[in-house]
């Protein structure tokens, strides 16, 4: 909600006037400030979808170390086999689909539908040797670094110009 659905206007909307003695009824600004949380509060573009899938689901958490990069992603409710994993081009695909219960009686804010989250990979990801684990509702994939790779990177010196 706008600061202008707050105000009183006069001459066609395009001048705000002074509050008058009753728009600050308890009622009127029990509204005004519910819609105000409303829209504060509106759910995010985690859930929103495109084209079917939702973009930023599941959520993740992606860890980096000399060895390996791992990611591990939130999938509660699910199975190993709901869910699918590709590297492919450095890009690490999780895509799969939470299947909904009949809910038939009454209100619901739980998610289901089909989700594909693709995570960039550092290049020096050896594609060939990954591996995920599946426990408790976390998926864990596990990305090796390759030697080759992480031996022919080169550091680039930087020259400083010295003039002020």
């Amino acid at each position: 909600m706008a600061n202008r659905d707050l105000m009183t206007r006069t001459n066609q909307g395009r001048t705000p006037t002074r509050w008058r003695d009753n728009d600050f009824s308890p009622s009127t600004f029990q509204r005004a400030m519910d819609r105000l949380f409303d829209d504060f509060f509106r759910v995010p573009a985690t859930f929103e979808t495109f084209g079917g899938t939702a973009t930023n689901w599941p959520s993740i958490d992606i860890k980096q170390t000399d060895s390996e990069v791992t990611v591990t992603a939130e999938v509660p409710g699910m199975t190993d086999k709901d869910v699918d994993l590709f590297v492919e081009n450095g890009l690490l695909t999780i895509r799969g689909e939470k299947k909904g219960e009949q809910n038939d009686r009454g209100y619901s804010e739980r998610w289901y539908g089909q989700f594909e989250r693709q995570v960039p990979l550092p290049t020096n990801v050896d594609e060939q040797h990954c591996r995920a684990d599946f426990h408790d509702g976390l998926l864990t994939i596990h990305l090796p670094k390759s030697r080759e790779a992480e031996e022919t990177r080169k550091k680039i010196p930087i020259n400083a110009d010295t003039r002020h």
